[in-house]
């Protein structure tokens, strides 16, 4: 699980119950599950609309208690993790990179040797295509988001035919007619994939 102070949306059938800290969000999505158990109550991040999965059975108190530990593998116990070559205290983390002869021999004569081109080989990368990557992100997180809560809606797969064709005129008349709470949360999520 994240940390209790992560941003999320939660939803009880089409119905937008509450956006904010995953802590005061989980504790309405308990009020509305038990206030309605016939309805499914999702949770979604909003930063990739992923759903959590929260035991929602739980007291409040016990949902809160579980929300507040690190959420820890099936075991119970971390697993021990053998020491890696980098400089972890510093988020350096060596791996494996496969290369052709002829990429290593230009690599080894860059001023600093082939570490410090492939740092500025791959930040100058994320600068050119961070428009680009901001746009793909946006619309995974909404189609994501619309095939959990409108993939039955008239008009979803045109929708998200026209989300991923950059179409902005074409997705808000296709969700115009879907639940209000669904539609609007569809679209702002989905409002950086429509900017050029």
């Amino acid at each position: 699980m994240s940390s209790p102070s992560l941003r999320c949306t939660a939803f009880s059938g089409s119905y937008r119950i509450a956006s904010g800290e995953l802590r005061h969000v989980a504790l309405k999505a308990k009020q509305a599950f038990d206030g309605h158990p016939d309805r499914p109550v999702l949770v979604f991040d909003d930063a990739d609309a992923r759903t959590l999965e929260l035991p929602l059975e739980l007291p409040a108190a016990d949902l809160l208690a579980w929300l507040s530990r690190p959420q820890l593998g099936e075991t119970g116990a971390e697993p021990e993790r053998p020491r890696r070559p980098g400089r972890p205290k510093l988020g350096v983390v060596a791996r494996e990179v496969t290369l052709l002869p002829r990429h290593w021999d230009w690599l080894a004569a860059q001023p600093g040797g082939a570490s410090v081109a492939l740092r500025r080989l791959v930040d100058d990368a994320r600068k050119v295509s961070a428009g680009d990557d901001r746009r793909r992100a946006a619309q995974e997180a909404a189609y994501r988001f619309m095939q959990a809560m409108a993939g039955n809606e008239a008009g979803f797969e045109d929708a998200a035919r026209a989300l991923f064709a950059g179409d902005f005129g074409g997705f808000e008349e296709k969700i115009q007619h879907w639940p209000d709470d669904v539609r609007d949360h569809a679209a702002l999520l989905a409002a950086d994939a429509f900017i050029a």
